[in-house]
């Protein structure tokens, strides 16, 4: 009898919220919260979810094709994905998963789950492929977004499944390379309000998209990755009122990204130079993309004026969680600021290595 523990952390993204869709690149890194999966094999025809945190309890028969996915089951649509990679439960297991990642809070909990379920699928069946973090990533991606058409990217996957802190270059030819392993002074508060993600992402990405693409008509040479702030008022002129913003919040979120990405490349971390490009890079999103409520910009206030260095909104906006940096020796007054603006939760957080099996072992019945 077989018993599996799987573990996946959340994420926060530093640099190119609202990025990866445009093509653009994000600083993200896994954080030392996460959904932890423990199956027992049970010797039956099902695989039987307790979901601890939300009292849920779920029973899937091991055959099931799921030809008819329905919306966000990203239980199915991974066994339907890791059957196309030849991952085909043959046996039944007893599951409990449990974590401390916060539910809809723009950490990653949906895809934090997923990333250990798939871990958990991969060492009880095996499958045809090398399995590196990279696959991991990708066959997470390939279960939440492309199987169910929805409109992310890529961040969540990579983030997690490849851990750490990771440049993520989200345009063809994709590629991603760690550019950290650790990250003093982080920390993570959580608002309470729950994030709209994708009507949200859905229109932002949208506006965007219709925004460069009226730029491009205008101007044939035009290319988004080779853009500097310095262009926008070149280019302004052609594009109604209304998509203005859209298009500057690209080409300004790029530009502090590719900034962050010099810094996190320098042998010794300016702290406080990457917590002014956060700083520049959440006015961005508060005062362009407007994707900020009342209680994150009091939460953000409120870091600032106890000392951290930078702070900004994470993921995909109007609500969810952010993400400062400080100077470690004053987290804790950082984090009570946090908790007395109105945030529901607010921790120090570490730099976690990414998705992984922290047991896998037979045991006697």
């Amino acid at each position: 009898m077989k018993k599996i523990t799987s573990l996946a952390p959340g994420r926060t993204c530093l640099f190119g919220d609202h990025q990866d869709y445009l093509g653009l690149p994000v600083i993200a890194c896994a954080i030392d919260r996460n959904i932890k999966l423990t199956a027992e094999q049970n010797n039956t025809n099902t695989f039987v979810l307790n979901m601890i945190d939300i009292d849920e309890v779920r029973t899937i028969d091991i055959n099931a094709a799921f030809e008819k996915l329905e919306p966000r089951d990203y239980f199915a649509s991974s066994l339907r994905v890791l059957r196309r990679y030849g991952c085909v439960p043959n046996t039944g297991y007893n599951i409990t998963i449990t974590g401390d990642i916060p539910i809809n809070s723009g950490t990653s909990s949906s895809s934090a789950l997923l990333m250990a379920w798939i871990r958990f699928l991969i060492d009880a069946f095996g499958v045809d492929h090398e399995v590196t973090p990279e696959f991991l990533s990708k066959l997470g991606y390939e279960s939440e977004v492309l199987e169910h058409g929805e409109p992310g990217g890529m961040m969540d996957h990579f983030s997690i499944g490849v851990g750490n802190i990771v440049y993520i270059n989200t345009k063809e030819p994709f590629s991603y390379r760690i550019i950290g392993t650790g990250l003093k002074g982080l920390i993570t508060g959580v608002s309470g309000v729950p994030k709209e993600t994708i009507g949200l992402i859905g229109e932002i990405k949208g506006n965007a998209l219709m925004s460069i693409g009226i730029v491009k008509q205008n101007f044939p040479d035009f290319d988004l990755h080779a853009s500097k702030i310095e262009d926008f008022d070149r280019y302004r002129n052609c594009l109604p009122d209304r998509l203005i913003p859209f298009f500057e919040a690209a080409l300004k979120n790029y530009h502090y990204t590719k900034e962050a990405l010099k810094e996190f490349e320098k042998p010794v971390l300016d702290l406080k130079k990457i917590g002014e490009l956060m700083n520049q890079h959440h006015e961005v999103l508060r005062d362009l993309l407007k994707i900020t409520v009342p209680r994150i910009d009091a939460m953000i206030n409120a870091a600032l004026r106890a000392g951290a260095y930078g702070a900004k909104i994470v993921g995909s906006g109007g609500g969810g969680s952010i993400v400062v940096i400080a100077d470690p020796q004053i987290e804790d007054s950082v984090i009570e600021a946090i908790l007395s603006a109105g945030a529901q939760e607010a921790y120090a957080v570490n730099v976690d290595p990414g998705v992984r099996t922290i047991e896998n072992i037979e045991i006697k019945k």
